[in-house]
């Protein structure tokens, strides 16, 4: 171990001998003596010791304390003061140079001994840390993320460089500032102010992380997206703080707005020439049948049967059927694209609405399915958009038609819980079914599941249906067999705010 380089300050020439063969006992090295404060001044810049063992009271004009005070402000050296006074005013004075120990007169060279080797390594420790202090602050200070470091009361004790730019507030403003007046976090869903989370780390004692989308303002009331995390540290198993590390956002999030801007357009583009094929398709093959027909009326003339002439036009009229169905779902896809569908909800009685709906349906569709009808509630008011829920019902009826066998039944259920305040229906069919791999696109617009072959549809029925259930602010869950038929559960709130 390397011996202590000492300097002796003492103005009493036999005490200070003294002290220095108790020293060199002790193995230290005495770097020198000095009997007054000026002396001790020169000899501490001139010898660079380790320790400084300082005599209060020193003849001339410049004491102890004073010398030591001067000291302190050029050299990182600890030191040690002696006197034979003990004094409360002395104590209180000696306290503001920092001394490492304090020695009263007399005293033994076991006195002085642990008082030299307890102000080392008191010194040493002070030392170490403060380098690893300032290592781990050069550390944040070269960070790309921005640092903030609070004490146990949430105030400001440390900022880097990277949170001085994003919040606008350099440390020497911030210190001593609650950590909620330099984060200001909102929240960009909702726009409202976030609670600190630094309030739950200091109180849960736990890591905490900010959850996404949400936004810093800083001091210049500009607005910045960022990530962040917040930790609390411990001294002795107690909680004394909080470290808060955040990061910009902007060119992550301007990335991510583009990134979905692009696939957007790119699934518009596709929508729009597939809608163009589809749509041109699907009027191209009812107009082709329309021409058929009239041309079969035109060449055969009075020579037509009755039922030959009812058989074009029913044709003809199919067809026109067909291209109408087309057309208002274009125009409904036209008008909730564009958020129009309508903001008109009105009191209805769902069992009568269901009765009426399935009626029109069946004088319409003149079809040989058989749709029964069960209401399970007796109280079925409700406030809905009557126009949407015929749009929802009749696809879903249609399709149920569609893709049944002739003659099938098909049950149109209803049950209203008026402690859940929603309204459920429930179509179920038994046809064809919708492959299990085809049921997470069902919704799709234009698709088609693998299945139909050769029966007519568009692709934009269950659309519709998905639109218009979205609209009331609903949910519609499908449940389907292959071969064994499909179950469509719609669920609406009874008093919807329509979206």
């Amino acid at each position: 171990m390397e011996q202590a380089k000492i300097l002796v300050v003492e103005d009493e020439i036999i005490v200070a001998r003294t002290i220095s063969n108790q020293l060199h006992q002790l193995g230290y090295i005495v770097t020198g003596t000095a009997s007054s404060g000026k002396a001790a001044i020169s000899k501490a810049l001139e010898s660079q010791p380790g320790l400084v063992l300082m005599d209060i009271i020193l003849k001339g004009e410049m004491d102890g304390i004073t010398a030591a005070l001067n000291i302190r402000e050029n050299l990182d050296i600890p030191i040690i003061f002696l006197t034979a006074y003990g004094d409360d005013q002395t104590l209180k004075r000696a306290k503001i140079t920092q001394p490492f120990g304090y020695i009263v007169k007399p005293f033994t060279i076991t006195d002085l001994r642990i008082a030299i080797e307890i102000a080392l390594s008191q010194h040493k420790l002070k030392r170490e840390l403060r380098e690893n202090r300032d290592q781990l602050a050069t550390l944040l200070n070269c960070m790309n993320d921005a640092v903030v470091a609070i004490n146990e009361q949430g105030v400001v004790t440390f900022m880097n460089p990277v949170a001085e730019n994003l919040t606008g507030w350099k440390q020497e403003e911030a210190l001593g500032y609650n950590i909620s007046d330099i984060l200001k976090i909102i929240d960009d869903v909702t726009e409202e102010i976030t609670a600190n989370p630094i309030a739950n780390v200091l109180q849960q004692q736990e890591v905490v992380y900010l959850g996404e989308f949400n936004s810093l303002i800083n001091k210049n009331g500009q607005r910045i997206p960022i990530g962040h995390s917040a930790l609390p540290f411990k001294l002795n198993n107690e909680i004394s703080g909080a470290v808060v590390v955040f990061w910009d956002l902007s060119e992550r999030r301007q990335k991510e707005y583009l990134e979905q801007a692009l696939k957007k357009e790119q699934e518009l583009n596709r929508l729009n020439s597939l809608f163009i094929s589809t749509v041109s398709h699907e009027f191209r093959n009812p107009l082709a049948m329309i021409q058929t027909a009239v041309e079969l009326i035109e060449i055969q003339g009075k020579n037509l049967t009755e039922t030959k002439k009812n058989t074009y036009f029913t044709r003809i009229y199919d067809a026109v059927q067909s291209m109408e169905k087309l057309m208002e779902d274009v125009l409904f896809m036209g008008k909730a694209e564009a958020d129009y569908l309508g903001h008109n909800p009105v009191s209805i009685k769902l069992d009568n609405f269901c009765r009426d709906l399935i009626e029109e349906f069946t004088f319409i569709k003149n079809s040989s399915h058989k749709i029964i009808f069960n209401c399970n509630s007796h109280h079925t008011d409700a406030m809905m958009n009557e126009r949407l829920l015929h749009y929802l019902f009749i696809n879903l009826l249609s399709n149920a038609v569609k893709y049944s066998h002739p003659g099938s039944e098909i049950q149109f259920n209803l049950s209203c819980d008026l402690t859940t305040g929603v309204a459920i229906f429930e179509i179920q069919d038994q046809g064809i079914g919708i492959p299990k791999l085809d049921q997470n696109r069902i919704f799709d617009s234009f698709f088609r599941a693998s299945n139909v072959q050769s029966i007519h549809g568009n692709g934009l029925g269950l659309v519709v249906v998905k639109r218009c259930v979205d609209a009331h602010n609903g949910e519609i869950n499908i449940s389907s067999q292959e071969g064994m038929g499909t179950t469509f559960t719609v669920t609406l709130p009874l008093n919807s705010v329509i979206s």
